[in-house]
């Protein structure tokens, strides 16, 4: 007999004292105690071939998903190996993820609008060449590079004596803000609207 259906045995002996203490006529002369269950492992505990699937179907409808993570897991869909899809769920989808993570940062040091301190942080990533670090970075660090280097640019296009008073407003209004989509917002949209 395997283990795991041993297991909703075990757990209703353990359980069945504490129940019955519990009831009201006992409630008043004992205090109930905590109980734990063992974990049971088996080899059942393993999904499935369908929550393999899903597993790889969540990770494909995750925005985040690069375009190596997104090839490799839609040629396991298509092979249908369940071992396959284990493996790299298991380690397969971190190596890809860590080289679509290392081409996102990259890409931001060809983008003209990144600013100094997301240059910065981006040259020390690379540097460091730690997955999980550049995951992190993507995930909040890059949020708030680019909030510090959005508040100097709008600070130089406040610097400028010859902006118009909306202009000077709307750029106000923005640190004002000072959330880090209020801060990108007037760079790419509401400084084109007043101007």
């Amino acid at each position: 007999m395997r283990l795991h259906r041993v297991a909703p045995g075990i757990a209703a002996g353990i359980l069945a004292p504490a129940l019955l203490l519990a009831t009201p006529s006992f409630a008043a002369t004992s205090a109930p105690t905590a109980v734990t269950v063992p974990a049971v492992s088996s080899s059942t505990d393993e999904p499935d071939a369908d929550d393999l699937r899903v597993a790889i179907a969540r990770i494909l409808a995750d925005p985040d998903s690069g375009r190596r993570v997104t090839r490799e897991a839609n040629a396991l869909l298509d092979a249908n190996d369940p071992e396959a899809m284990r493996a790299w769920l298991e380690t397969g989808y971190r190596i890809a993820q860590a080289e679509d993570d290392r081409v996102a940062i990259t890409r931001l040091l060809a983008d003209p609008d990144s600013g100094r301190r997301v240059i910065a942080e981006v040259n020390a990533l690379l540097d460091a060449n730690d997955p999980d670090a550049i995951r992190a970075w993507l995930e909040t660090g890059y949020r708030i590079a680019q909030a510090e280097d959005d508040r100097v640019a709008i600070a130089r296009i406040l610097a400028d004596p010859s902006i118009s008073p909306a202009l000077r407003a709307a750029a106000n209004a923005a640190l004002d803000d000072n959330t880090p989509e209020a801060l990108r917002h007037f760079l790419e949209v509401g400084r084109y609207q007043v101007a």
